[in-house]
């Protein structure tokens, strides 16, 4: 177990080069290669405190539910609203890309870790409240994520087109709930998975497994700030013809993620580093 909590430190570590070669040189190799190591410190990570049975139940709900709604979403406009995806993130699945799954699951289980710090763990016979508390908590915690990411996905890189544009950069409130949603049902389903299958008498985890989790989550948080620190300003246009400027884009990602991400990130330091046991 000390060897494979070594090598969490190392996909952190790798995760951290990653990005900044990301933010330098960004490309759907990069972006698949930062993919690869949050599935694999998730599913590493998770496989410590759930078993390989409870991680894998987390993966098969996250994938099957997020391919679910992201393929209904642009199949009909619900729940995030009308829009499409490109051609620039891959091959796809149906409507949607192949590696949109596994960014639900990479950084998915980041903000499970992170709820479960704030707020408690779901044990199996646990009480009701983190039961329900934990996922609702988790959810925003993801969606801080994409708070950041969307404008600039969309409407700068053009990975997706938002059809009726929207007051966020081109990204409509639509999409925020939408994503709320989508992330609170299979974080949902996970809690109430752990509260009836969960492992039985989990063993206690030091405070260096809890700052695992929260540094990657400050590596994404922290990847927009870079991003802002090297971008230039151009005029990008949504699907309406609605004007931005980029550098705009990016500087709100940057203040967006600095004041939501890494707000987040800190206070589950704190209230690990202030606790002599494993938070529960």
């Amino acid at each position: 177990m000390d060897h494979s909590r070594n090598w969490l430190w190392v996909l952190v570590a790798v995760f951290a080069v990653a990005t900044i070669a990301g933010v330098f040189s960004a490309n759907l190799l990069v972006t698949i290669l930062q993919l690869v190591i949050m599935v694999a410190f998730a599913l590493l990570h998770g496989g410590l405190r759930y078993g390989a049975a409870g991680i894998t139940a987390f993966a098969l709900i996250c994938f099957v539910v997020s391919t679910l709604f992201e393929n209904l979403g642009v199949a009909t406009g619900f729940p995030f609203g009308p829009y499409f995806y490109t051609d620039t993130l891959g091959p796809k699945l149906f409507y949607v890309p192949l590696l949109i799954a596994p960014a639900y699951l990479g950084v998915g289980y980041m903000a499970w870790v992170l709820a479960t710090i704030l707020v408690g763990d779901v044990k199996r016979g646990g009480d009701p409240l983190s039961t329900f508390a934990t996922p609702f908590i988790a959810a925003f915690i993801m969606v801080l994520w994409d708070l950041s990411l969307d404008p600039t996905a969309s409407t700068v890189e053009k990975n997706w087109i938002w059809e009726q544009g929207g007051g966020h950069f081109g990204v409509p409130l639509s999409n925020y709930l939408g994503w709320f949603l989508t992330v609170y049902v299979f974080m949902q389903l996970f809690a109430l998975y752990l509260r009836a299958r969960g492992p039985v008498g989990e063993a206690a985890q030091p405070k260096a497994y809890f700052l695992q989790a929260i540094a990657m989550y400050t590596i994404v948080a922290l990847n927009f700030v870079l991003t802002y620190l090297v971008s230039g300003t151009e005029t990008v246009t949504d699907a309406t013809g609605a004007a931005w400027r980029s550098g705009d884009v990016f500087e709100t990602a940057a203040i967006t993620s600095l004041l939501t991400m890494i707000f987040v990130a800190a206070l589950a330091a704190i209230k690990v580093l202030q606790h002599s046991s494993t938070p529960t």
